[in-house]
């Protein structure tokens, strides 16, 4: 599926310099959509590509509040703060928690520009590694639950005799296991696995395989 252009997401209280920036902004090339309020902008949920240009202090929830809220809920749209009040504290508060970059009011057409251009481009990035992960989660997906405990111990870097004792099964049954997860995810080595599965951020490990893990056969 095409990508959707990405959107400049504007927040600010302040209806004429928000009109103004929504201007400034479209006449940059930019799509552009504007709240007037962090309310607002949380009940629109946007999740398409773009970026959010903040305000930092506006009635009722700030800016710096909006940004704790947004990584409550794990919205990772990239912020820049524009402002006409702000200080060294507020900047450092706003760029430790990730913002991409924090401006005052008023601003140069080439800062603001390069300031955007950066943030839609960790937009991107970080689009692009989401999209990656989900793939090979899918890819994940294609194992039976049996599969995904033996590929789990596997990438461990346990052999097919420990894997076989900590399931309380054969190493026969592992091997046949084994094949079956490099034929469906259509692997060629161990170490293709093993990244694909690290790949994937919060992959499951079987948590109540019979023995521990790390247990080692008897004898």
């Amino acid at each position: 599926m095409p990508v959707a252009d990405p959107t400049i997401y504007l927040v600010d209280d302040d209806e004429r310099l928000r009109a103004a920036l929504v201007r400034l902004l479209r006449t940059l090339g930019h799509a552009v959509v504007d709240f007037n309020s962090a309310e607002a902008f949380l009940a629109a949920a946007p999740h398409g590509p773009g970026c959010l240009l903040l305000d930092v202090r506006m009635p009722q929830r700030s800016g710096l509040e909006l940004q704790a809220e947004m990584a409550r809920h794990g919205l990772t749209l990239p912020i820049v703060f524009l402002t006409g009040h702000g200080d060294i504290a507020m900047s450092v508060q706003a760029l430790r928690a990730g913002a991409e970059d924090f401006l005052t009011k008023p601003v140069s057409r080439v800062a603001l520009s390069a300031a955007i251009g950066r943030a839609l481009l960790r937009d991107a990035q970080q689009r692009d590694v989401a999209a990656a992960r989900a793939a090979r989660a899918q890819r994940l997906a294609r194992l039976s639950p049996r599969e995904r405990e033996v590929a789990c111990l596997l990438v461990e870097g346990q052999l097919n005799k420990q894997v076989a004792f900590a399931l309380g099964t054969t190493e026969r049954t592992i091997k046949a296991h084994r094949a079956s997860i490099m034929h469906k995810l259509a692997l060629r080595s161990l170490a293709e696995l093993v990244r694909l599965w690290d790949g994937v951020a919060g992959a499951e490990a079987p948590s109540d395989a019979s023995g521990s893990p790390g247990a080692q056969p008897p004898g």
